[in-house]
């Protein structure tokens, strides 16, 4: 395992979901007192595992018929629109 790329991935996912609408989510169920707090963590957890697993497939999938540096690009103006998206909807 390449633990420079693994410490990359884990600190840009991090800090992408601190504050995130799951995180909120997560903490809204955890706050209900008739909940399991040990059924919140594995239910949020495996949910994420699930997502990145989508996540990892999709960007397999999309590499064998379009190039990182195209896939680079799509990425960078996504992120650019949701922020112009939600610059103006504020």
């Amino acid at each position: 395992m390449d633990w420079k790329i693994f410490v990359a991935i884990f600190a840009s996912v991090f800090i992408a979901e601190l504050g995130d609408k799951t995180q909120l989510a997560t903490m809204l169920f955890a706050a209900d007192k008739e909940v399991s707090k040990v059924t919140v963590f594995l239910a949020a957890s495996a949910a994420l595992i699930v997502a990145s697993a989508i996540g990892v497939l999709a960007g397999s999938l999309l590499s064998a018929y379009i190039s990182e540096k195209v896939l680079h690009y799509v990425a960078g103006v996504g992120f650019i629109a949701i922020g112009a998206w939600t610059l103006l909807h504020a």
